[in-house]
C-alpha cells in the first residue's frame, strides 16, 4: 500500500466558472502525468477527469510501449486490479437489496462449513465483515510465492481459497482492520453460490451492461490479454530495475479481488453512477459508505467503506473510490458526491520510484481540489458521465 502526501490548494469561497474550472484542472493534470512519468520513470501515465456538469477530459502522457515508442491510447484499457473490489461489493449489495444476503449473517449460512482454519471460523465472519475487511482472514496473495511462477498459470478460486486457510486467522473477526484480498474471494464464492451463476456474468449484467461501459471487461477464464488498445505493461525485476513487459498474463488469480479491464474513463463513470445512486438503492449505498478506519494498511486519513475508500481532500469534503495494483499497471480513483471523478493509470507496477504512489494521489487531490470543495449534488444534475 502507499502514503499520500496531500497537495496543498488554496480555494476561494466564489467557485471559478466551468470554462476557467476545465483549463485549471487541465493543466494540473498534464503536469502531474509529466511528473509521473519523467520524475518517478512510469513507461505511460493516463488520465480521466469529470467535471460538475458530467463532461469527461482525457490527457495522456509517455509512450504505451517502450520498445518501439507508439503513442499512449486516449482512455487506453489497463488492468483495474482492487478497483474490482468495488464492483464485486455492488453486485453483494444488490442482492443484499433483493433480500438474497443479510449483510450481518455470517459466511457459513451461504458457504456452509468451506470457511474453517486455525483461528478460522466462517459462523463468526459476517459478509459486512468480508467487505469491510474486518474478518481477520489472511491475504493469500502473501503467499502466492514469486509472480513469474503464476504468471502464465490459471489459480482457480477454491485453490487460493485452499491455500489461505492453510495459515492461520490475523485476529478475531470485528476486532482489528487488515486487507486482504482472500475477504473477497469469499466475496465472489457467495455471489456465484446466492445466483447460481458466474461471477463474472453477474458483474457484467448488474454493473458493466447496467450503466454502459463500454471498455470494461471481466476476462474469462485463461484469457491474458487485453482486447482493446492499451499501453503495454511493466514489471521491474527488482525496485529501481529493469522493466519487463508483462502485458498478457493471466488475471485468474486475482478474480472477485482484481480481475477487471476498464479505462480510466469508465472507471470515473462507474464511480459517479454508484455514488449518484444508479447501482444501489439508498440503503445499501448508505452501508456501503458506513466506513472504518483504515490509515494502517492504506494512506493517512484512509476509511474503508464496502468495498469503497474515502479520503479526506485539503480542500474540504471526501473523495470516494478504491484504486487497484496489478502486476503492470497501477489505478487511483478520486470521485465527489456532486460529480467531479477523476482517475489516473500508469504502466509499472511495482512502482518504479518510492513515491510514485504518493504522486498520483496527490494528483486526484489537486485536480479535484481545482474545481472547489465538495457540495451536495443539485438534483437537477446527473451523475452519469455523458460521452
Amino acid at each position: 500500500m502507499v502514503t499520500v502526501t496531500a497537495a496543498a490548494l488554496a480555494v476561494s469561497s466564489a467557485l471559478p466558472t466551468a470554462a476557467a474550472q476545465t483549463r485549471g484542472s487541465g493543466e494540473v493534470v498534464r503536469q502531474g502525468l509529466h511528473r509521473l512519468v519523467q520524475q518517478d520513470r512510469f513507461p505511460a501515465a493516463l488520465a480521466a477527469t469529470t467535471g460538475r456538469d458530467g463532461h469527461t477530459h482525457n490527457y495522456t502522457a509517455g509512450v504505451a510501449d517502450l520498445t518501439t515508442g507508439a503513442k499512449v491510447p486516449v482512455d487506453g484499457q489497463v488492468r483495474a486490479g482492487s478497483n474490482t473490489k468495488a464492483f464485486t461489493a455492488t453486485v453483494v449489495l444488490q442482492l443484499v437489496g433483493e433480500g438474497k444476503v443479510a449483510l450481518d449473517a455470517p459466511i457459513e449460512r451461504y458457504l456452509p462449513k468451506l470457511v474453517r482454519g486455525e483461528g478460522i471460523d466462517g459462523r463468526r465472519i459476517t459478509v459486512r465483515q468480508l467487505l469491510q475487511h474486518t474478518s481477520g482472514l489472511p491475504n493469500y496473495t502473501e503467499f502466492l510465492g514469486d509472480f513469474t511462477t503464476y504468471r502464465h498459470t490459471y489459480v482457480p478460486p477454491r485453490t487460493l481459497l485452499d491455500l489461505t486457510l492453510a495459515h492461520k486467522a490475523l485476529f478475531a473477526p470485528g476486532t482489528r482492520w487488515s486487507y486482504s484480498n482472500t475477504n473477497y474471494l469469499l466475496a465472489g464464492l457467495l455471489i456465484e453460490k446466492v445466483t447460481g451463476r458466474p461471477l463474472a456474468e453477474q458483474i457484467t449484467q448488474r454493473v458493466i451492461d447496467r450503466i454502459g461501459l463500454r471498455h470494461t471487461a471481466f476476462p474469462g477464464v485463461g484469457d491474458e490479454h487485453i482486447r482493446e488498445a492499451h499501453p503495454e505493461g511493466y514489471y521491474p525485476s527488482k525496485p529501481g530495475g529493469p522493466l519487463t513487459d508483462v502485458t498478457e498474463l493471466d488475471p485468474g488469480w486475482a478474480w472477485a479481488a482484481g480481475q477487471l479491464i476498464s479505462t480510466p474513463g469508465d472507471l470515473n463513470r462507474f464511480f459517479t453512477a454508484l455514488l449518484g445512486g444508479q447501482l444501489l438503492r439508498p440503503a445499501q449505498l448508505a452501508e456501503m459508505r458506513r466506513t472504518v478506519p483504515a490509515e494502517s494498511g492504506l494512506w493517512p486519513g484512509a476509511r474503508y467503506g464496502l468495498g469503497l475508500i474515502s479520503t479526506p481532500l485539503s480542500c474540504g469534503g471526501l473523495m470516494w473510490g478504491h484504486g487497484g495494483d496489478i502486476h503492470g499497471y497501477g489505478t487511483r480513483t478520486g470521485v465527489t458526491t456532486d460529480g467531479r471523478a477523476v482517475t489516473v493509470a500508469v504502466t509499472a507496477d511495482p512502482t518504479p520510484t518510492p513515491k510514485a504512489p504518493d504522486h498520483a494521489r496527490s494528483l486526484l487531490d489537486t485536480t479535484l481540489c481545482t474545481w472547489g470543495p465538495d457540495s451536495p449534488p443539485s438534483p437537477a444534475r446527473s451523475l452519469t458521465n455523458r460521452r
